[in-house]
């Protein structure tokens, strides 16, 4: 038997409050590992805001300069790797002795990414994934990740990889984690709704994975008294729902969903199942048909300076 219990904490930060949060997920990590789960996953954009309700002041061919504003409270609250907040991170890790896998904004120059970050429970920084399709408005704030953060790591809880809300609607991206042999399949996300647990147990069973999903729960007062929220949801208390689960790779649903509240969901699994569900389906194995479809996936960095001296390979050579 390989047994062993998870969580993922269903919470909300201090929206543009870098310090406070950088807090809540030390508390709240501490709280996860007292369950005895060695694995911690947080939601998407935690550290900290997924930006709910915002316009950011655009409109097409124009900018207002409030809006302005808005991103730079919110490029002020993100997360640089490496960096002190970075540092707190892993900290929290290491103090709980758990790997913890948390969404944050990240700031790399002037862009800002939606990334999550892996770290062991001796707080060592695994690596990261950017979001490689924000979707609709995310695109005026956040870039586009590229195909170097696709990979799985190997570690003693199983192997994790991450794939960002929507991102879990692209197929291929599925498949390339898939064919990394993907044991706990992580899904932060910021989509509430009622759909999201059946695609969270479609991809359980077509990976034949174990699948965590977290999602914020969100009310108005966990957001500055000035967030320029939206005036059709000027109304609502509760801005994101949460939504949470766990579920087996045969699609069983293990803990939540859970809309009640902030919460933490534990459940304990056993990654034997994985290879009990493969007895009939592995969609990169026995059960592909390579001789009809194949996918070619491009992990090399994308960047927009490459510099190097004559005589070096061509960065963009095929032949590399």
């Amino acid at each position: 038997m390989n047994k062993q219990r998870v969580a993922v904490v269903q919470a909300a930060p201090k929206v543009f409050d870098l310090p406070a949060t950088l807090q809540k997920v030390a508390e709240l990590t501490a709280e996860a590992a007292a369950t005895g789960a060695r694995l911690v996953l947080f939601p998407e954009a935690f550290v900290s805001a997924y930006p709910l309700g915002l316009d950011f002041g655009a409109r097409i061919g124009l900018r207002r300069p409030e809006g302005r504003d808005d991103f730079q409270r919110y490029f002020a609250s993100a997360v640089a790797v490496p960096s002190e907040a970075c540092d707190a991170l892993a900290a929290a890790a290491r103090q709980s002795r758990v790997h913890l896998v948390i969404g944050v904004i990240e700031v790399d120059g002037g862009t800002l990414y939606c990334t999550v970050l892996f770290f062991a429970p001796d707080g060592c920084l695994l690596g990261k994934h950017r979001k490689l399709m924000p979707t609709a408005m995310e695109r005026l704030v956040w870039g586009f990740g590229d195909g170097s953060t696709m990979g799985v790591f190997d570690t003693p809880v199983g192997r994790l990889g991450a794939v960002i809300c929507w991102e879990n609607y692209m197929p291929l991206l599925r498949t390339h984690m898939y064919s990394q042999g993907v044991q706990l399949y992580l899904a932060p996300t910021a989509d509430s709704r009622e759909s999201w647990l059946p695609s969270m147990r479609h991809i359980a069973l077509e990976g034949r994975c174990f699948v965590l999903s977290c999602c914020q729960y969100l009310t108005r007062d966990d957001c500055p008294p000035d967030y320029r929220l939206d005036p059709e949801l000027q109304d609502q208390r509760v801005l994101m729902r949460g939504g949470s689960a766990i579920v087996s790779p045969l699609g069983e649903v293990l803990a939540g969903p859970n809309f009640d509240g902030e919460a933490i969901l534990t459940a304990e699994i056993d990654l034997d199942d994985i290879a009990r569900g493969k007895y009939d389906f592995d969609v990169v194995g026995h059960y592909a048909r390579p001789d009809l479809f194949q996918l070619h996936v491009n992990t090399r960095p994308a960047r927009p300076v490459v510099a190097h001296r004559g005589g070096e390979p061509d960065p963009f050579s095929s032949e590399q």
